[in-house]
């Protein structure tokens, strides 16, 4: 059965060695390399057509994972990438440039199954590649990899090729021309492997849920990898205003503030079908601030 070919991108052999643990049992992935800079995943990047790249943020060498994600931005067929960092500083800017997910390590074995079973819906835009059969004979040989457990991969170059392959690098890694992408406010989220831009407009809360968020339009409802934090932080410049720990409105499309009984409150929303929003009591008072109550 032909698999996604996956690379692992991470200082920490601790860290290669428990994402090796986890995909150990994963039957449409398999772990072909490892590397420790982004210099040595660009040169594995230009021989095998990966698919998934697990890849921390913080890389050495001067080049972050997400430095790599931009280089990879502009290709035709690029791998579906899963960030591995300490914090969420970093997950808006991963989800901006197209992360498939973004997992607080050292996560828990239920968190990144999480994760696997995201990947799997998206199956059909990742790469697929049959193992090539110097791998397998490998593979039957030594039983899988060294002493260790490990797995590598070695590619070395032609003398003739090695001029041409750093001036290459060097033009892939010029920092300067990474500019931050402009906010053409649409959220881009993932459908049965398409990518579907939604205006901001058109979107009337985000709902929280577990480490994702349903985002809902008058029609429908659709789970991002975001969090709600995030989310946050990108629209409420969008006139968009986080009413409990759950849920963010658009402030645009509500008609009507609603006390109830007890001292809370509801919002209710534009639209055919009417959608009430508990106000947390925290809240009520920065609110109506906002809206110059």
């Amino acid at each position: 059965m032909e698999k996604i070919a996956a690379l692992l991108l991470h200082p920490d052999p601790q860290a290669r060695a428990t994402l090796r643990d986890y995909l150990a049992g994963v039957d449409f992935i398999r772990v072909v390399g490892e590397t420790v800079t982004a210099f040595e995943a660009g040169e594995l990047l230009r021989a095998i057509p990966y698919g998934i790249v697990f890849l921390g943020v913080d890389l050495p060498g001067g080049v972050s994972g997400l430095d790599l994600a931009k280089t990879l931005a502009g290709r035709k067929q690029k791998p579906g990438l899963v960030f591995l960092a300490a914090d969420e500083s970093h997950a808006f800017a991963a989800f901006e440039l197209g992360a498939s997910d973004y997992l607080l390590w050292p996560a828990t074995k239920e968190r990144f199954d999480r994760t696997v079973e995201r990947l799997s819906r998206f199956k059909p835009a990742f790469q697929e590649i049959s193992p090539p059969s110097a791998w397998q004979k490998a593979d039957d040989a030594s039983g899988g990899g060294d002493e260790d457990g490990e797995e590598t991969v070695r590619l070395p170059l032609e003398e003739d090729e090695e001029d041409r392959f750093i001036s290459a690098l060097k033009q892939a890694w010029d920092l300067s021309q990474f500019k931050r992408p402009r906010d053409i406010e649409k959220l881009a989220v993932t459908l049965d492997g398409r990518t579907i831009l939604i205006p901001y407009t058109q979107i009337i809360f985000v709902e929280a849920y577990e480490d994702y968020s349903f985002v809902h339009t008058a029609t429908q409802k659709f789970l991002t990898s975001y969090r709600l934090k995030l989310l946050e932080d990108r629209l409420k410049p969008h006139r968009f205003f986080r009413v409990h720990r759950k849920y963010l409105v658009n402030l645009d499309l509500v008609t009507e503030i609603a006390s109830l009984p007890g001292g809370n409150f509801m919002l209710r929303t534009a639209g055919k079908t009417r959608i009430e929003l508990p106000i947390g009591r925290r809240r009520i008072g920065e609110l109506k601030q906002v809206l110059g109550l």
